[in-house]
């Protein structure tokens, strides 16, 4: 077994502080099973100003972090609070991985399927909830998105022959995708229509409304390496750069078990799908990618 430790803490995406710290612990989580790995126990990092807000809110917050990690069967064995007036909080985790298992986002190969494990937009759906403009429907599937753990996809994903694995966070999709693509020197072609989106992010990015700075700061960052744009796929692009929180998990794995894999996933009520190919790189020396119909 090898031993694996992370670290992440986020601002708050949600009024509510138990979700908020319910979205924040499963965050967390996520970047020990991205690495196919089984967390084991976690401490909490809390910043909070105790002059401006009442500690039943950081009670809360640390309440809801709390339960998810006993989802996720990690328990959570103390931690270090920080007074700060920008309320942040997350974990740091410790977690194992069986040598044989681990993945990383430098071993993907030619002609593996990209199967993406949750819908894209958590960063616009984000920004509406906090103007107070996202719909009840919008809220609650951005909630249920980002408090749903990579646990079980992973399981799932382990049955197969998976050899590469992203969660997708900050970076957007493209930004983490790239990260693949350039440690595998590989590129990647991906099929549009079949990116799971969640309820509303397409109406608000077709308006330009409730895009996060980060999002068109991602796409700025990736935009050098995307190949045959076309103008259709302008929004597309930006959903795809879109900063989220609490993401999915983004495998690559052989094209015999992409199908299977997908309907597992599918059979926990995840909304996977198979949403690219790799390949070769197309430029000596430079990963592209390609987003086509």
């Amino acid at each position: 077994m090898h031993s694996v430790m992370t670290a992440d803490v986020i601002a708050p995406i949600v009024d509510d502080p138990k979700t908020f710290g319910k979205i924040a612990a499963a965050n967390s989580l996520s970047d020990i099973y991205a690495m196919g790995g089984t967390p084991l126990f976690a401490l909490n990092l809390v910043f909070f100003s105790d002059t401006e807000l009442s500690t039943s809110v950081l009670n809360d917050i640390l309440i809801g972090g709390q339960e998810l990690c006993e989802e996720a069967g990690c328990p959570i064995v103390g931690g270090h609070t920080v007074r700060d007036p920008e309320i942040k909080y997350g974990l740091s985790v410790q977690g194992h991985v069986s040598k044989e298992r681990v993945l990383s986002n430098a071993k993907a190969i030619p002609g593996q399927k990209l199967i993406l494990t949750k819908a894209l937009g958590t960063g616009v759906l984000g920004t509406a909830i906090k103007k107070g403009e996202a719909t009840p429907e919008e809220y609650d599937a951005a909630v249920k998105s980002m408090t749903t753990l990579n646990g079980s996809a992973l399981k799932e994903a382990l049955k197969f022959d998976v050899t590469s694995c992203t969660d997708v966070t900050g970076f957007g999709f493209l930004g983490h995708l790239y990260n693949i693509l350039r440690g595998s020197k590989l590129s990647a072609r991906l099929t549009a229509n079949s990116i799971p989106l969640l309820p509303g992010v397409k109406n608000y990015v077709a308006q330009q409304k409730n895009i996060p700075g980060g999002s068109r700061a991602n796409l700025k960052h990736v935009e050098q390496f995307l190949v045959e744009r076309q103008k259709e796929h302008a929004d597309m692009e930006l959903i795809l750069a879109d900063a989220q929180t609490s993401g999915g998990l983004l495998f690559s794995v052989v094209p015999k078990d992409a199908e299977p894999l997908r309907g597992s996933l599918q059979n926990l009520g995840l909304p996977a799908e198979i949403v690219g190919e790799l390949s070769p790189q197309t430029i000596a020396h430079s990963s592209t990618i390609h987003i086509g119909d």
